[in-house]
Parts: C-alpha cells; structure tokens; sequence
C-alpha cells in the first residue's frame, strides 16, 4: 500500500513539476515576442499591386518620402515634422459615413494612449482634397476631441496626396489611383493605419476598424517609443 502511495506522489509531483515548467515556458516566449524588434517593412514584402512599379523589388532602405502639405490649422506641415518621431498614418475622408467614423473612433482610443507623448504623431490624410479644406477639416477634428498639435488632419493637392499613399504609404493600388475621381472607389475606404518609427520606416499595418489589431498597434506604438 505504502508503494502505491509513493508512486502517487511521485507522479503528482511530476505532474505539477511539468505544469509549471510549461508556464514559465510560455512566459519566457511571451516576453521573447514583446522584446523582439519589430520589423521593418519593404516594398519587396508587399503585394506588388500595392506598391508603385518605380519600387518593385526594392528590399532595404524604404523611407517615407518628402512631403508639404497643410493641416486643419492652414499650416505648412512637412516630413520635417515628424522627424525623430513614431507616428500612426491613415487615409480617410470627412464626408465618408462607413468606416471612417469606426476608424476614428479608433484612432481617438490611440490619441488617448499617448496623449502629451512629444515623441509620437498621428497623420490623418484627406483622400478628398476638394471637399476638406483646412476649414472642413478642423471640424471634423473637433468632433473628434483631436489634440492640436498631436493629430494631424492633412489636405493639399490630389495628386501630392495620391502619390505619397502610392510610394511611401503603400496603401493605393497603381491601378486605382489612375482610374480615382474625385468620388468613389475602394481607395477611399481603405482601413489601413500605418505604423512608422523614428526613422521614417514602415513597421506595420494594422486593420483600423478592429479594435483587437489597434490594441496590438498600441503595444507596438510603446515598444518603438521605448526603443529611441
């Protein structure tokens, strides 16, 4: 009897050695995943129909490119103003009554997170340039408890506007943005937001509309931040 007792304990132990072994292991990988580097996205690791063919098969160094435009303020904004900074970008327009209000409200969580952060922008670019003027577009942030100075909205010339979505952003078929008016197509409604590090270089795109991917944006927003 006392041998059977012994080879219970011995198995429980084992049992619960094992149990905790696992856990740790999983914490360990856990960790390993939030301390690895996030990598840095090239026109090469995309769809080619998403990048303009000037870059197809570029595989290091992709930067996003000069650009002067204007912000809901009517002031000059730049690539100059997000130098040495982390900055979420998206394309939207103010009139749109389908995803745009679902992504903004999103990216209102994002702007929460890292609100007085100095180090951390969000660009929010017009795809309708006609219609959101600086006027329109300030109020449309104001609906949207924006931060001056944080959050961005940006308009200026179309084809200024279109051509960084198409070789900086990558968020624009090539097809698309020859066949655009200034009304209607899927461009519009993309529900990319667009994670870039201090650097200029794209880290990651996340799915806008689903606040499980923004949670995973804003783990990786802190994690480049920390990293400077």
């Amino acid at each position: 009897m006392k041998s059977i007792y012994l080879v219970l304990v011995v198995f429980l132990l084992s049992v619960s050695v094992a149990y905790f072994m696992n856990l740790e292991s999983r914490a360990d990988a856990t960790q390993k995943k939030q301390r690895d580097p996030l990598e840095v996205i090239n026109p090469i690791d995309l769809k080619s129909e998403m990048v303009d063919s000037s870059l197809w098969g570029v595989n290091h160094g992709h930067r996003i490119g000069a650009f002067r435009l204007k912000d809901e303020q009517n002031k000059v904004i730049t690539d100059k103003t997000i130098d040495g900074k982390v900055f979420v970008a998206e394309y939207f327009f103010s009139t749109c009554g389908s995803i745009c209000p679902i992504m903004n409200q999103q990216m209102q969580r994002v702007q929460e997170r890292f609100k007085g952060e100095k180090k951390f922008n969000i660009l929010s670019f017009t795809v309708d340039p006609v219609t959101d003027t600086p006027e329109q577009l300030l109020a449309y942030a104001k609906k949207h408890g924006y931060s001056p100075g944080q959050w961005h909205f940006i308009t200026g010339p179309k084809d200024s506007l279109y051509r960084l979505a198409r070789t900086s952003f990558f968020v624009l078929k090539p097809a698309e943005a020859q066949n655009l008016g200034d009304a209607g197509s899927d461009f519009i409604h993309t529900n990319n937001f667009v994670l870039v590090d201090q650097n200029r270089q794209i880290r990651g795109y996340y799915d806008g509309t689903n606040a499980s991917e923004v949670d995973q944006l804003m783990i990786d927003i802190d994690i480049l931040l920390k990293n400077r």
